[in-house]
């Protein structure tokens, strides 16, 4: 009877308490609405499952297949099937043969070979500035914006204290590679050592690791250098910008002087014809340089039906002085003839950063307008990405679940609980009998 109150009395304690108390929630309690599972509806009420559209396959990457490695690799890189016309040989020490609208490679000499790029690297500048001034803007040239010019420069005769359109500097800088005119523009556009710095964040962001920009108008400077696969990479941009096209491509423009003009012919001997050297059909422009330390370079396209190709030559080392000329006409020749009989070697598409050479120097790098080379390191830093880090993860989680309960604590609270409400109920029990037995 004794034990029978004693139970009554505990049982009753104990529902008092839960029936008062919150319990823990459980794990499907806690979590989120979104993250329950749903909850399964008869059939009688259900809603008809929506037809769903097979899934189409994937169709395989732009390049699968490709070693990215091998346009890293010394010498010429070609991938003949059969019926394909033999690579021409050519003297320059680096060149890329690509198509423009897919960006393969067709074939390739030292396509990362680091050299001097001469004014080729104004395709860089105008994909850099090109975008920032409308072409009709007038601009009234200051003394400050001419200063700095190297010696031995192209120029194509800017003035102080005359106004020029901003179309007509473009036509200095792709016509007669006035780096006068670049000096210009780029002071319209922050200055020499901010243009320096934005033409190798574009670099970087079209995926040519190679370029390391000094003098923006492309004269000499200690560690300037880009490659021939960058060279490509930059002439396959510009033929996706219809201004940058127009300009590269223009043979012939009146340049104004105050209350008159004169004619400027563009340097291209294979757009123009000059020289002795035979036009090239079809061909797009795009941007010749010469320079004492670099030789000869070029970059040109040209369009044949239905395909554009783009190649870079760098520094030939035979022929004279327009050989560049005649060896870009012979790589064009052949990726025409070429076409569906060859295998590409690579890709000017921009590879993701951990594809990227061991060697390349992701530091823009700038220089005083007197030209005198120096580095500074760009202190803006993206933030680091933790995905696909496991000790990121780890830390991540470990930082999530550092105020959430342990696991055996919220089981043990119903039992701890219990057996509290169970003592209580006990020792209210016995004090009742004592105070019975008083009375």
């Amino acid at each position: 009877m004794i034990v029978t109150s004693a139970v009554r009395h505990a049982a009753a304690g104990t529902a008092a308490l839960l029936f008062v108390l919150p319990g823990p929630a459980t794990a499907a309690q806690a979590a989120p609405a979104a993250a329950r599972p749903p909850v399964a509806l008869p059939a009688a009420f259900a809603s008809p499952a929506p037809a769903v559209a097979p899934a189409e396959p994937t169709p395989p990457a732009r390049g699968a297949g490709v070693d990215p490695a091998r346009l890293h690799r010394q010498g010429t890189q070609a991938q003949p099937l059969p019926g394909a016309p033999s690579v021409p040989w050519v003297s320059a020490l680096a060149w890329v043969v690509a198509d423009a609208s897919t960006g393969e490679v067709l074939a390739a000499r030292d396509a990362h070979r680091r050299l001097p790029p001469a004014s080729t690297l104004k395709a860089l500048f105008a994909l850099t500035a090109l975008p920032r001034n409308d072409p009709g803007e007038r601009h009234t040239v200051a003394d400050s914006e001419l200063t700095g010019i190297g010696a031995g420069s192209s120029l194509v005769g800017v003035k102080e204290g005359y106004t020029y359109r901003v179309s007509d500097l473009w036509n200095g800088v792709f016509l007669s590679s006035g780096n006068d005119a670049v000096h210009v523009l780029a002071a319209m556009n922050g200055g020499w050592e901010a243009m320096a710095r934005q033409m190798q964040e574009k670099a970087r962001a079209l995926g040519a690791l190679d370029t390391r920009v000094v003098s923006p108008d492309g004269y000499d400077a200690p560690g300037q250098v880009s490659s021939a696969f960058d060279l490509a990479v930059f002439g396959r941009a510009g033929l996706q910008d219809p201004q940058f096209t127009r300009y590269c491509s223009t043979a012939y423009a009146d340049f104004p002087a105050g209350s008159w003009s004169y004619g400027i012919a563009n340097t291209n001997r294979l757009l123009t014809g000059a020289d002795g050297v035979a036009r090239y059909p079809g061909l797009i422009g795009i941007k010749n340089g010469y320079t004492s330390n670099a030789g000869n370079t070029l970059i040109a396209a040209a369009r044949r039906g239905d395909r554009t190709l783009v190649v870079s030559v760098m520094n030939p080392r035979a022929g004279g002085g327009l050989a560049v000329y005649e060896e870009a006409r012979s790589l064009l020749d052949w990726g025409f003839a070429a076409a569906g009989r060859v295998r590409p070697v690579g890709s000017l598409l921009p590879r993701r950063a951990e594809h990227a050479a061991p060697d390349a120097d992701p530091r823009p790098v700038s220089a005083p307008r007197n030209g005198a080379a120096g580095e500074r390191t760009d202190p803006r830093e993206a933030p680091a990405d933790t995905r696909g880090v496991p000790g990121a993860v780890a830390a991540e989680r470990s930082e999530a679940g550092r105020d959430a309960p342990p696991a055996s604590a919220s089981a043990a609270f119903p039992l701890t609980l219990l057996g509290s409400a169970c003592a209580a109920a006990l020792t209210l029990w016995a004090l009742r009998r004592r105070t019975a037995r008083r009375d």
